[in-house]
This record gives structure tokens, sequence and C-alpha cells, in this order.
């Protein structure tokens, strides 16, 4: 019978792993598919949050016991990277845009800056790394412990800068990061105890495939409306998108400074980890409806975070093959 089911899956395997091949290159049209086809996005936005679990599972199971016991028994890199990610970043939006008076010109995308800023790491953030080949269990590690800070820092900063015209259920959003954190931790110990560490290891092109496919259906619902929102003003989306890129250059290149002496590698995968904010779910938890230039700035937002690893993959690849090479 086992033979059997092994034998009915291998097509499904064998396509998972060609999926999972493409790698970064499956990442970036991913938001040209979502796209393309908006009733495909209005079709999977009902399961973002399934999608955003499955990917937390996924990477849980993949986790390097090793490296992750290596880093908590030494937890300065961890601590540092935590800190920069969920106290520095937004205090440095939120200084930096009243200080510029940023927030009086343009309130709204100042609004959209904030809640990237104040958000944890993208809990697809590991798998995106992965995909690129670098260190997954820092970044989920940091992930995990940025995470747990957020029900804190985000009601703190939206009062410090945005007073009462931002609303945040510090208690409804900690409740909902805990349940989907302790479930994705229990599901991906009992995968690994029943399929065990080896498998995992050995299928690590069709779970990339897996990873892939779900990713579609998060970037798919919040790409649906940017097709229609170029053809009303394509000058601003195209300002925008600028915009976005450059906020996301930043935050990449300023993480690789702030942490270049912890390795090259590590530097970039935080850097990546930094870089992606999990802007969905700060606006999932926020009272009362937002404003649209809020809403096609995080939408568009997504366009360096996905085609970003493409993009960065000759880099990783470079860092990699210098640090393998023999002195």
């Amino acid at each position: 019978m086992s033979a059997l089911m092994q034998s009915s899956l291998a097509p499904l395997v064998a396509a998972l792993a060609w999926l999972g091949r493409q790698g970064t290159r499956a990442i970036a049209a991913l938001v040209f598919i979502g796209i393309a086809i908006p009733p495909l996005g209005a079709v999977l936005k009902p399961y973002v949050t399934e999608a955003v679990f499955v990917l937390l599972c996924i990477s849980f199971m993949r986790v390097d016991v090793a490296a992750m016991r290596g880093y908590l028994s030494r937890p300065a890199l961890v601590i540092v990277a935590t800190v920069w990610s969920a106290v520095v970043v937004p205090l440095l939006f939120g200084l930096g845009g009243v200080a510029s008076g940023f927030d009086k010109a343009s309130p709204d995308l100042f609004l959209g800056l904030m809640l990237q800023a104040v958000a944890s790491p993208m809990m697809a953030s590991p798998a995106l790394v992965a995909l690129m080949g670098l260190d997954s269990t820092l970044v989920l590690i940091t992930l995990v412990t940025s995470t747990a800070l957020v029900p804190l820092t985000a009601p703190l900063f939206a009062w410090l800068f945005f007073g009462s015209a931002l609303t945040l259920s510090p208690l409804a959003l900690g409740l909902k990061l805990l349940a989907m954190l302790t479930g994705a931790i229990l599901v991906a110990a009992l995968i690994r105890r029943w399929v065990g560490a080896e498998a995992i290891v050995r299928h690590r092109q069709p779970i990339d495939g897996i990873n892939i496919l779900v990713l579609l259906v998060f970037v798919s619902a919040v790409m649906g409306t940017v097709a229609a929102s170029f053809w009303a003003e394509p000058g601003r989306v195209l300002l925008l998108t600028a915009f976005a890129f450059a906020v996301f250059a930043v935050l990449l290149g300023v993480t690789l400074l702030v942490f270049r002496k912890a390795g090259q590698e590590r530097a970039l995968a935080l850097g990546l980890m930094v870089s992606q904010r999990n802007m969905g779910l700060m606006l999932a938890a926020t009272d009362g409806a937002l404003p649209g230039l809020t809403w096609l700035y995080f939408a568009l937002s997504q366009f360096p975070i996905y085609v970003s690893p493409q993009l960065l993959k000759p880099l990783a690849r470079r860092l990699q093959e210098t640090s393998t090479a023999p002195p």
C-alpha cells in the first residue's frame, strides 16, 4: 500500500520539486501573476491567515536544531537583531518623519510607513531566505523574538506618533500571534517526529515548491487591485513603487552595515528579514478603515519584497562561495 501511494504521489512530488528548483524566479513571478489575474486574489483572499500559518509551520519544520541551539547558547546576535528590528527601526522612521515634516506633508503615506516600521518581519521571511540558501534559522529565531515584542512596541509607537488617530488592540494582537506561533511550533514538531529530520532535508526541493504555492495565496490577495490603480493613476503608482523600493533598499543597506561584523551572509539574511515587514498583520490589527493611499502603498511594497530574492541571489551565492573557499 505504501509503495502504491508513493507511486501515485510521484508525479506531484516531481512537479513540486521542479517548482522548488525555480526558487527566486518563481517568487518574483508571483507578484506579476497576482497583478495579471485579479479574480485569483479575490478567491484566495479569505485564506491569507491559513497561508501564513502554513509558511510558519514549514519554517519551524525545517529549522536546523544544532544551529538553533548555538544561537540560543550565545544569544547576543539574536538580542541585538531583535532590538534593531522591533525598536530602533520604527523609532528612526517615526523621528525621521516628524523631523522632516513628512508626517504633515503626506499623513496617509506616513501612516503606511509607520505601519511598515512597527510591524514584525514577515512570516514568510525564513522561507524566502531559505530559497536563497542563507541562514533561515537565525531569521526564524529573530522573527519569533521580534514578533513577541510587537504587542508592546506597536501600540507604543502608534501612540507616540499618531496619538488617538490609530488604535491597536495589543491584547487581541498578542493572543493571535501567540496562537499562531505556538500552533506552528506544535505542528512542525509533530511533522518532524513523524517523517524525520533526514527526510525533510532530502525533500528540500518539493518543500520549496509548497512554499512557493502557499506564497501565491498571500501575494495574489494583496496585489489584486494594483492593476486597476495603475490604469486610474499610473504616475502616482509608479512614484509609490519607486518609493517602496527606496525604503526597502535603505532598510536592507543600513542593516547590512549594522551587522557586517557578524559575517556577510548573516548580515544579508538579517537585512532581508528587516526589510520584509508584515504590514498585513498590522493593517488587520487596526480599528476602522485606512486611507486608500495607505492601502496602495502596502500593496506596492510587495514588489521589492518578492523581487529582491531574485535580484540579490547572485550576491548571496558569491558570499557563500567566499565563505566556503579555502584560505
